[in-house]
């Protein structure tokens, strides 16, 4: 199903992230590598990420991650996943966690029918976390945004002076329920024809 995402120059209401202490962040920029993406709401070539300029956060932007639900989809259609890891490159010296995560994209979702997201983050080598989920309700033809937020004493830190891979898992599910699947369409993205418009991780840091 083609659809047209209408995300530019709608305003998003969005919930302000922890304060960094600027002594406590890195002067020295940051890099990330992608070692591996998978799943089907990021074919190959569909996913791009990149650090902030101050080292507060870092985006990943998604340009075919769709999950549908009625005429035009197909059955696997209503559930789509990315399995992401990336290797974030710190300074010596300090270590990061993830404080909190702004997802955002487009939904229209028929009257009876139903949309998820969630996400889990977890270290190489460590317990994966739970799923933080998020649901919504039709009719809705509008922006969406979902934030993930943990608190101070509940962060998780990469384990200083190791290079441990971040994994993120991500997941948009959409049901019929009660509309009426054999004439409508409902839908779900997480992609945008607008670079500006991203899924942020926002970064809380600390030194070893």
């Amino acid at each position: 199903m083609s659809h047209v995402m209408a995300i530019a120059g709608v305003a998003l209401s969005l919930i302000s992230p922890p304060t960094a202490d600027p002594a406590v962040v890195p002067s020295e920029r940051i890099t990330i590598d992608v070692v591996t993406v998978n799943g089907s709401g990021c074919p190959a070539g569909t996913t791009a990420v990149a650090a902030a300029p101050d080292n507060t956060a870092f985006t990943v932007t998604y340009s075919d991650y769709l999950a549908q639900v009625g005429v035009g989809a197909a059955p696997t259609d209503f559930r789509k996943n990315c399995q992401l890891a990336v290797q974030v490159h710190v300074p010596s010296g300090f270590t990061y966690a993830i404080a909190q995560a702004d997802y955002r994209g487009y939904g229209y979702l028929e009257d009876g029918a139903t949309g998820l997201q969630r996400a889990s983050y977890y270290f190489q080598a460590t317990s994966q976390t739970s799923y933080q989920t998020h649901l919504f309700d039709g009719p809705l033809n509008d922006n969406w945004q979902a934030t993930d937020a943990t608190d101070v004493a509940s962060l998780v830190f990469a384990p200083c002076g190791e290079a441990r891979t971040l994994n993120i898992n991500t997941e948009l599910r959409v049901y019929a329920g009660t509309s009426d699947k054999s004439a409508t369409t409902s839908f779900m993205t997480m992609d945008s024809t607008d670079a500006s418009v991203s899924t942020v991780y926002h970064l809380a840091w600390q030194k070893c």
